[in-house]
């Protein structure tokens, strides 16, 4: 996938298969509905993904988490909007 965001899609949907817990697969998690719905097959979901990470994010760096947060959010949208184009 070349859409802007897809370098954390793509591992996000990797980690989510094995299992893991990752900034990325977390983002994922919170777009899954709108993923799903754009056809994108997700294994599973992370419960409560937004508080998550936060959480996550703060523990790297607490005083940058909450500005992270909106940059990773954002490029999950430019990434679910242009799949949407796409399709």
């Amino acid at each position: 996938m070349e859409f802007p965001g897809a370098d954390l899609v793509e591992p996000g949907l990797r980690d989510l298969e094995a299992g893991l817990e990752s900034v990325e697969a977390l983002l994922v998690s919170i777009g899954a509905p709108r993923l799903q719905a754009l056809g994108f097959s997700l294994p599973r979901r992370l419960e409560n993904p937004e508080e998550r990470l936060y959480l996550l994010l703060a523990r790297q760096d607490e005083d940058s988490a909450h500005g992270r947060y909106n940059a990773l959010i954002r490029r999950l949208v430019s990434f679910e909007r242009a799949a949407e184009c796409a399709s």
